[in-house]
């Protein structure tokens, strides 16, 4: 028989929020926690493992020096940037497949913290987000939706499997209602953008698009230590590759191109795509964008600039390749 595991209401997390508190940050014991509170001591104990199941309280262990760094380098990037960074510290030896992982289990974990009832999140796939969604435990909601970013067509595959595995994974995981955006990544020209923004299937999904609460990314860069789906599938021909060059173009942001300094605009493949303008983007209230590989650097410190950014998770690596550009 499956246990359904019912979310924490708003209640319910202030009261557990108010335990973890008085336990984890102010060393109060048990006993007086439920003297304080009312509660028994079960009840305090209960509360304080519902902390740690719902990611209410989270813990940081510091084996080395790499992990005193990697708070350093936060530090610095959210002076600079004004965004709040996650950095996870690597082994020296680490390659750029273990850097993802290590930084898509934390991403995972952070969202776990973030999506709530009634959330609407807008996924942008990728290799990134989907190593995000691989680590996404079971957190389940009521009322949420998973809106997919951007479109996954092009010329070769309508790309419905798989950004499709990638919200589902999403959806799962916070029992959310999946959408997805049944439209290519780029449209052969603008003209044809404007008369598919004007149907109303479409319309219904960049609505739910534009009114969410939360915004998963990661950012594609033309070179980076692992090439983004976008950059390898098929979606840009040599003719797209060369504009990109010309207008100074570092990455992506869900198939919206900038440059270092965090413009967009005059890129004209940007007046095809079907990603969420960056000006767009910077109205959804917590946008977390997932990073690993220094070949990104340029793309991240781009998003920054831009503005695109609340929340940046990180490897060590590549937060000091960014602070370095």
């Amino acid at each position: 028989m499956d246990v359904v595991v019912e979310p924490l209401g708003d209640d319910e997390r202030a009261r557990v929020a108010a335990v973890a508190e008085l336990y984890y940050l102010e060393g109060v014991l048990v006993e007086e926690i439920g003297a304080r509170l009312g509660m028994s001591r079960s009840t305090v104990s209960r509360n304080l493992a519902k902390a740690r199941r719902w990611g209410v309280i989270e813990f940081v262990l510091h084996r080395n020096a790499n992990g005193a760094e990697a708070g350093l380098l936060a530090s610095r990037l959210k002076e600079r940037y004004g965004a709040q960074a996650h950095v996870v510290p690597t082994e020296a030896a680490a390659g750029p497949s273990e850097r993802l992982e290590v930084v898509s289990e934390l991403a995972a974990q952070r969202l776990a913290s973030i999506v709530g009832s009634e959330s609407t999140v807008t996924v942008a796939w990728g290799t990134t987000i989907e190593a995000v969604g691989r680590h996404l435990a079971p957190s389940p909601t009521r009322g949420s939706r998973v809106i997919q970013h951007n479109g996954s067509g092009n010329t070769f595959t309508s790309g419905v499997h798989y950004a499709g595995r990638v919200l589902d994974l999403f959806g799962l995981a916070f029992t959310a209602t999946v959408h997805h955006f049944a439209v290519p990544a780029f449209f052969d020209s603008a003209e044809t953008r404007r008369a598919m923004w004007a149907e109303r299937s479409v319309q219904r999904v960049l609505a739910m698009r534009a009114n969410a609460d939360i915004a998963v990314f990661s950012v594609g860069a033309l070179s980076s230590d692992v090439p983004g789906h976008l950059y390898r599938s098929g979606y840009l021909d040599e003719s797209d590759l060369s504009d990109l060059q010309r207008h100074g173009v570092v990455g992506d942001l869900g198939s919206v191109f900038l440059r270092a300094d965090g413009t967009s605009d005059g890129i004209e493949i940007n007046d095809r795509s079907t990603g969420m303008p960056i000006d767009d983007l910077r109205q959804v209230p917590v946008r977390v964008l997932v990073v690993s590989g220094p070949g990104k650097a340029p793309a991240v410190a781009g998003a920054l600039r831009a503005g695109a950014v609340t929340d940046l998770v990180v490897d060590d690596v590549t937060a000091r390749a960014v602070l370095d550009v």
